[in-house]
């Protein structure tokens, strides 16, 4: 069994703003402290769509990995690097390839949809076909058994899980397979190798799912057994081989809508976004300007919390006394529109204030975080080799 890793990773897009922190950032901040995670950049995935406009890519790496930094992602806990930096993503991409069936491609749910938002851009490449494919080697390539995902991205982790299924069994049967599994059942004892014989069969022939599960518990109990063995057995009690790549989990994250100072999602595309860095003058402004409640013309005329755009911000940063108080005050216009923002926006501030205060010490000194993405970029890669050791291997390229 490999070790329980994370993976997660995000397209540099420059400043981010407080969608991405609740979206993402809080999650990860708090997974750093329960896994061992590994968070990249995505800046091969920014090609697919930027293909044509790449100049921005690189300025907005180092912004993005600042706005990490000051969310609370601690690089003594976290490995932080750069996809284009570890050139094996793109030797797992382009081996997989090879074995990836094209109707594969052609039906993960977001290619058609994609398409479709983005009519404006010549999408019919290579590059956006197959980044679901790149995606894949992304996880597969660190042997992450975890990636945190919202529920529209289950099936980008589901098509990796069928790839890494089909890699398996295409290339996991070593030679010498069957042999070296009985010499590692030979290493579990008589009474061990007849239970782990039975629940296989009840695995693979009843489809029974607790079998799998006790199977894999009676091998952990046999320390002494090599990772070799362990994972000739895992796979023989599956049906494939050797696990050469690990089968990616979605660890399934809670949506977080946050909304803009417009009402809507936040988002760069509508323009209502606040980010997590923002001068505190700038954010007061932009609050203090948001529409609300449209019956509320004048100060002394009742509302309703829900036609008011800044309800749903009270939904995230106010707790239920503030918001009882916001409901009351409100429909009995006992406070003005003015009144209702202030607790927001100092929560707000309050928020964004310890993020300006760590990232002051990169922007001042920019190689600090150079030197981690060195650090982190060294890391990742001394994974990810020893995954293509083992893929080559398997795939009979290993040349001296």
């Amino acid at each position: 069994m490999y070790a329980q890793r994370v993976l997660s990773g995000m397209r540099p897009t420059g400043s981010l703003h407080l969608g991405h922190y609740h979206g993402v950032l809080k999650n990860w901040v708090r997974l750093q402290n329960e896994y061992p995670c590994l968070f990249f950049v995505a800046d091969w995935h920014a090609l697919t769509t930027q293909y044509d406009d790449p100049q921005g890519i690189v300025g907005a790496t180092w912004e993005m990995i600042i706005d990490w930094l000051a969310a609370g992602v601690d690089p003594a806990r976290a490995t932080l690097f750069i996809q284009s930096q570890v050139p094996e993503h793109a030797e797992l991409h382009l081996l997989l390839s090879m074995m990836t069936p094209l109707g594969w491609l052609e039906r993960v749910p977001t290619y058609k949809d994609q398409q479709e938002k983005l009519e404006n851009k010549d999408l019919s490449t290579y590059g956006f076909l197959g980044y679901p494919l790149l995606q894949a080697a992304d996880i597969l390539i660190y042997r992450a058994d975890k990636v945190p995902v919202g529920e529209d991205q289950v099936p980008h982790i589901e098509f990796s899980r069928e790839i890494a299924r089909r890699f398996n069994h295409l290339y996991g049967r070593e030679a010498g397979f069957a042999e070296k599994v009985a010499e590692a059942l030979n290493r579990l004892g008589a009474r061990r190798a007849r239970r782990y014989e039975e629940l296989r069969t009840r695995y693979q022939e009843q489809g029974e799912p607790s079998a799998i599960e006790r199977a894999q518990a009676l091998l952990d109990e046999v320390p002494a057994l090599s990772l070799a063995d362990r994972e000739r057995l895992r796979g023989h009690l599956e049906g494939t081989g050797k696990m050469i790549l690990v089968e990616p989990a979605a660890l399934l994250t809670a949506a977080a809508r946050m909304p803009g100072v417009d009402g809507q999602k936040m988002s760069k595309s509508y323009g209502n976004t606040i980010t997590l860095r923002e001068d505190a003058a700038s954010v007061t402004h932009k609050l203090r300007r948001m529409p609300t409640d449209p019956a509320r013309i004048r100060r002394n005329d009742p509302g309703e919390p829900g036609n008011c755009p800044v309800w749903p911000l009270h939904q995230v940063y106010s707790d239920e006394a503030c918001r009882a108080w916001v409901e009351q005050g409100c429909r009995s216009a006992g406070i003005g529109c003015l009144e209702c923002k202030q607790p927001v926006i100092d929560a707000i501030l309050r928020e964004q204030a310890p993020m300006r205060e760590r990232a002051q010490e990169y922007i001042e000194q920019p190689e600090l975080v150079r030197e981690i993405v060195a650090e982190g970029n060294r890391k990742a890669r001394h994974l990810a080799r020893e995954t293509m050791r083992d893929v080559r291997q398997a795939l009979g390229l290993n040349f001296g």
